[in-house]
């Protein structure tokens, strides 16, 4: 099994993490913020994951560290999942509709972070900015050591829209991650 246990603590957030790449798609979650409790869960069911995670954060002042954090966390988790990268298909692809709104999500977890972040809505669900989703899939990129294009091509309702994301970065990852071989899936021979 693929498993990582990552924790991160600082003045504004505390959180930890449990990561199963190879997991069932079970879910214990506790961010303190409804929505974000909500996108985890999709992730973890839409991947076949298993994740186990409590957070807390200085929401009193706003949303931003929490978020960012959350996706430092599960980017460091992803990578060490992924261990030496050996075997793993590498590439995944998913789109998903979620009633008006189209996401779609390209993946290359083979190394070398990169972030495509095509979603042009803004507004707020309750009272996130939207804007900081940008923040979390930049910091799972970056943490994971992941090429990332999402791009939603249409929708409304912005519930919606960051949930066929979730759903779609969920299909991908778990597309991507899967052992498909036993040779290091890059024709240079390093990762």
């Amino acid at each position: 099994m693929r498993k990582a246990s990552v924790s991160r603590k600082t003045k504004e957030t505390d959180i930890k993490l449990e990561f199963n790449l190879d997991g069932t798609g079970n879910s214990d979650i506790n961010t303190s913020v409804g929505f974000l409790d909500h996108m985890f869960e999709l992730l973890a069911f839409h991947g076949n994951f298993d994740i186990k995670l409590k957070a807390k954060g200085d929401i009193h002042v706003d949303y931003h560290h929490l978020i960012e954090d959350l996706g430092i966390v599960l980017g460091k988790a992803i990578d060490k999942t992924l261990l030496d990268r050996n075997g793993i298909k590498r590439y995944g692809f998913a789109s998903i509709p979620m009633d008006e709104a189209l996401a779609q999500v390209s993946i290359d977890i083979g190394g070398r972070e990169f972030l495509i972040y095509n979603v042009k809505f803004d507004g707020y669900i309750k009272d996130i900015d939207i804007s900081l989703f940008e923040e979390f899939f930049r910091a799972v990129s970056n943490h994971g050591k992941i090429a990332l294009h999402i791009n939603v091509l249409y929708g409304k309702d912005l519930h919606h829209i960051i949930e066929a994301v979730f759903k779609a970065f969920a299909k991908a990852l778990s597309d991507a991650s899967r052992i498909y071989g036993q040779q290091l899936p890059s024709t240079k021979g390093v990762i």
